[in-house]
């Protein structure tokens, strides 16, 4: 097929609504509230076997807050969140996050993020909320990230029960089949990170699990950095928004980078697949939809522009100049009245010698201020000439005589470019103006290479000067921590999931990595996630349901505050909890010890020894 035009949607967010909730959510009792806390979006609904509850996620907005600046009108600054937002861009240097890559750090925006999921959910218990909460973490969360969110949701929000999750782990056990084994290697790519995560016998095995730094957030702006250096004049136009959105729909995962860069060198092969972005332009050129007469009326209104100013001008010239002569009037009267000490005080403050030089100064101004009366007198006689078709020349330079002043004639010369092309005998119709190129081809952004270049960097770091390895390394780099028989074990079972799994060609490129680092004939199978990016919501969801009256994997409230805010509750899709460790006192010096010591030896009690 031949490469087509595409404009970019540039779909601006709209807000949530406030719901109401169904009786079934709280009858009866209060159903678990299931968010997938992510750092590109946040997803939220209820968790109910009820047909009546929808088994979807209510709620889905992207993880920002911003807050403006405060209106004119005096009113308080306002913090927007998700997509009350509206558009990204006009806020861009205003948006915040709670998330240092995938971990939430900033709990004050975290607490603006569940006070929107709350209130937009209609949760309407008072100063609390009473339904369980399930809500997922980073791979291997912090203790101190996990502490400082549940103090949140149990001082602030007073739930009754929280359980924490891994959302890639969710989504694997979403997507179990009867005949899946329950070990695994689950690769899970989202917007900040990367994880390698083995699964074995149902449990995750934290110590080998891998991170890489990359995600989508890089793949974004690192293809806004190749475009803005090939369209340096679209530099502005080329935002964030719109590489996200060239990456969700127009971006694949080439199965072999190099063969597929040698394809791109082919011109046919460029001219079918290349993907063309229209960027909005406005059609108008200057004076290519302008009539002869519609010119002609303009070039008119700029010269009657340009002789108000200038009349503006005398006017403003005569009034000053007769202030001046007025005050040179009155010093000359001092001199004539006989009062010489006022006079000379009066020409010292004129900065003059002598009333010579006084009386030269009265005919000079007397001179301009008559000479200024006869130009305005002039214009207003001939302000109805019209002078429009030809080119003034330049008139006589005496200033009683002329129609025109000076400055009239060097104002209008100074418009005279802009009309050169307007010259009557010189004049096309207007179905003959053509513009020199085609105005919608330059406003468009030629995507070819640039295609596979970008999420190229999951499997190739290096290309945006990363020193990490990518996910084929890191992937053998997991596989070689294990015997031979865990090995076959693992990559019977490789799951792709997060929102960068949405690529095509992801599945088939980890399918030819795996070929090339396995033994010969030996057998593997990578599965697909049904959906990538909602799957770990699903999941979720299935765990609340089945889990719903049980104990395990729920921390209440007691244990908060018997074990503390980083207590964790293993299950099946859990991190692994590592409590705290504290470090043993040290021992006491040996010069406190002495004392004692010789008190000990002293009595000689082996009970005070002890």
């Amino acid at each position: 097929a031949a490469s087509r035009v595409f404009s970019f949607r540039d779909t601006r967010w709209v807000p949530d609504p406030v719901l109401e909730p169904s009786a079934a959510v709280r009858t009866p009792q209060p159903v678990p509230l299931v968010i997938d806390n992510g750092s590109f979006q946040t997803r939220a609904g209820w968790a109910s076997a009820d047909p009546a509850v929808p088994a979807e996620p209510l709620l889905r907005f992207r993880s920002l807050a911003a807050r403006s600046r405060g209106a004119r009108g005096g009113a308080g600054a306002e913090t927007q969140v998700g997509n009350d937002l509206g558009s990204p861009e006009p806020l861009r240097w205003l948006l915040r996050s709670p998330f240092d890559r995938n971990v939430p750090v900033q709990l004050e925006l975290q607490e603006l993020l569940l006070d929107h999921v709350f209130q937009r959910l209609g949760v309407a218990s008072q100063g609390c909320v009473d339904h369980p909460v399930v809500l997922t973490e980073a791979v291997c969360n912090p203790l101190y990230s996990r502490q400082m969110m549940s103090e949140l949701l149990f001082e602030c929000y007073q739930v009754p029960k929280v359980s924490y999750g891994v959302d890639s782990l969710y989504s694997f056990y979403h997507n179990r089949r009867q005949n899946w084994p329950c070990s695994g290697l689950v690769i899970s790519s989202g917007y900040q990170c990367t994880h390698i995560l083995p699964v074995l016998e149902g449990r995750l095995d934290a110590k080998n699990c891998k991170r890489i730094n990359l995600g989508g957030c890089q793949a974004a702006v690192y293809l806004q950095r190749l475009l803005q250096l090939k369209y340096p004049g679209h530099f502005a136009a080329i935002t964030l928004s719109r590489m996200e959105e060239i990456l969700h729909e127009h971006s694949y995962i080439a199965e072999d980078y190099i063969e597929e860069l040698q394809k791109w060198r082919s011109p046919e092969y460029y001219e079918t697949n290349v993907h063309k972005m229209q960027l909005p332009f406005s059609n108008k050129l200057l004076g290519s939809t302008l009539t002869s007469e519609e010119k002609q009326e303009r070039r008119q209104q700029q010269l009657r522009r340009l002789q108000e100013l200038n009349a503006r001008r005398r006017e403003e010239k005569l009034q000053l100049d007769q202030e001046r002569l007025d005050r040179l009037l009155y010093v000359q009267e001092l001199l004539e009245d006989g009062q010489m000490d006022q006079f000379h005080k009066a020409l010292v403050e004129l900065n003059m010698d002598s009333a010579e030089e006084l009386q030269s100064y009265i005919n000079k101004l007397s001179l301009s201020v008559e000479q200024t009366k006869q130009k305005i007198l002039q214009a207003e006689v001939n302000i109805e000439v019209d002078v429009v078709d030809s080119k003034p020349e330049t008139p006589d330079l005496d200033p009683l005589g002329s129609e025109q002043s000076l400055e009239d004639v060097e104002s209008i010369n100074e418009f005279e470019p802009l009309f050169a092309e307007e010259q009557p005998e010189a004049e096309k119709p207007v179905a003959a103006v053509q513009p020199v190129f085609n105005l919608a081809e330059y406003h468009q952004l030629f995507l070819g290479t640039e295609r596979i270049r970008a999420p190229e960097i999951v499997f190739q770091p290096s290309l945006i000067g990363e020193d990490q390895a990518g996910i084929a390394e890191t992937m053998q780099y997991v596989l070689e921590r294990y015997p031979k028989e865990q090995q076959a074990v693992l990559v019977q079972n490789v799951f792709l999931t997060g929102g960068n799994a949405m690529y095509p060609g992801l599945k088939a490129r980890v399918q030819k990595e795996l070929l090339e680092m396995r033994p010969f004939q030996s057998s593997f199978q990578v599965h697909l996630a049904s959906s990538p990016v909602l799957d770990a919501w699903y999941g979720a969801r299935d765990w609340a349901v089945e889990y719903m009256t049980r104990e395990e994997g729920w921390i209440t409230r007691k244990d908060y505050e018997e074990k503390g805010g980083e207590y964790l509750k293993e299950h099946c899709a859990s991190n692994v909890y590592v409590p705290i460790r504290l470090p043993k006192q040290a021992p006491r010096t040996t010069e406190a010890l002495a004392p004692s010591r010789t008190l000990t030896s002293s009595t000689g009690n082996p009970c005070e020894q002890a």
